[in-house]
């Protein structure tokens, strides 16, 4: 089984058939880069200002915290699930694809639940993912000759009171059980309600007609996910805020770009990294503080002289794996220590002083309770390891 991940749909068709060839030398992946600064701000002006390449946005410590949450959530979904990579500087890693023949329904059922598993993930708060057939909308609308706005009246429905219900009483209408494609497509249907349901996950899956996505390459099913407003009042219908997440199936597009034709079935999902980076941000800026470094501990002296035992108890610290910072300078204040670690978002003060030197302790303090406990010089590494792992 072929589950790509960093490729759109198009990019994925039109390179699917060069796979075969040798590989490329790899490139690097991510590159991990922490800037920490203490500098005084310079006053002067500049004599040049740098612009923004248009179409492009400059990032800033809070906002590259924000957006590695949200890529760690999807990469880990997408490997749980099996997902190969692709490497192309084209293309942002934000897609999972399976390509290839297998038995109806099961892949479409695994690419729905990798869609509700991010959106779990991320805490974006409730949301729903629609799901339709392209042809049964077509056969009903088109052949069969339903008006449109009463396919869409189905669809709304069907929103309000579930989903294999719905697929059931179509599948005895009178008029769609005359019409094989739109029995077969919603004979599919049926079988995928089934698979979703031991997946778990059918509470938040819509089966929506109204649902159509205007891309042409899609042969089957398709599916959308929309984040939904808590209501005002009670009684009232949650509204949707844009949608997050898309994909469905596409059996003919690795075709159109072979010569011979050939038909690779294939299924899929993308997810709007960007519009869930957006929401994300604005969220998390106007409810919590954001730590814009993974720092565990800052090593700081609530007396002068004391860099020398800051610097010995720094590299304990980093040589037991604990991610620790402190001040480069010899004698900060100790408010400014403080001060530091509640700007950066820092839990931990580690704190030498001439007492707690003679009674052989450090003294750990919470940054957010401003709780102060003594803890032997000897256990310092231990108590913290305990503290980041409960938190």
């Amino acid at each position: 089984m072929q589950r790509l991940g960093p490729w759109s749909r198009e990019a994925w068709a039109a390179l699917a058939l060069q796979l075969l060839r040798p590989p490329r030398a790899p490139c690097a992946g991510f590159a991990e880069a922490r800037l920490k600064t203490q500098l005084e701000s310079d006053k002067e002006k500049s004599s040049f200002v740098i612009k923004t390449p248009k179409g492009t946005r400059d990032l800033g410590p809070q906002q590259m915290i924000i957006r590695e949450k949200i890529l760690t959530a999807v990469i880990s979904c997408f490997k749980r699930h099996g997902a190969k990579g692709l490497d192309t500087p084209a293309f942002e890693l934000k897609d999972f694809d399976i390509a290839g023949h297998f038995d109806p329904m099961i892949p479409d059922a695994e690419c729905l639940k990798i869609i509700y598993e991010i959106l779990n993930a991320l805490q974006l708060g409730d949301f729903l993912i629609k799901m339709s057939w392209k042809d049964v909308r077509q056969e009903m609308v088109g052949k069969i000759g339903l008006a449109p706005e009463v396919a869409d009246c189905i669809g709304v429905y069907i929103q309000q009171h579930g989903g294999v219900s719905l697929v059931e009483q179509l599948l005895q209408d009178p008029k769609l059980s005359q019409n094989k494609q739109a029995l077969e497509g919603l004979g599919d249907l049926k079988l995928l309600f089934e698979y979703l349901t031991l997946f778990g996950i059918t509470e938040k899956i819509s089966f929506d007609l109204s649902l159509a996505r205007g891309l042409d390459y899609y042969t089957g099913v398709i599916y959308e996910a929309v984040l939904l407003q808590t209501p005002a009042r009670q009684g009232e219908e949650p509204l949707g805020v844009g949608s997050v997440a898309a994909g469905g199936r596409y059996d003919g597009l690795v075709g159109m770009f072979d010569p011979k034709g050939r038909k690779v079935p294939c299924v899929g999902l993308s997810i709007g990294v960007e519009r869930i980076f957006s929401i994300v941000e604005q969220r998390m800026e106007a409810t919590e503080k954001i730590q814009v470094t993974e720092t565990q501990v800052l090593v700081a002296a609530a007396q002068k002289n004391f860099l020398k035992e800051r610097m010995k108890l720094i590299a304990e610290l980093w040589d037991a794996g604990i991610k620790a910072e402190m001040l480069y300078k010899k004698n900060p204040s100790f408010l400014t220590q403080l001060h530091y670690c509640e700007e950066t978002g820092i839990p931990l003060v580690a704190i030498i002083g001439e007492q707690e030197l003679k009674d052989g302790v450090i003294k750990l303090r919470s940054v957010a309770s401003r709780e102060e406990v003594d803890i032997k010089r000897e256990y310092i590494v231990t108590e913290i390891q305990r503290r980041m792992s409960e938190s």
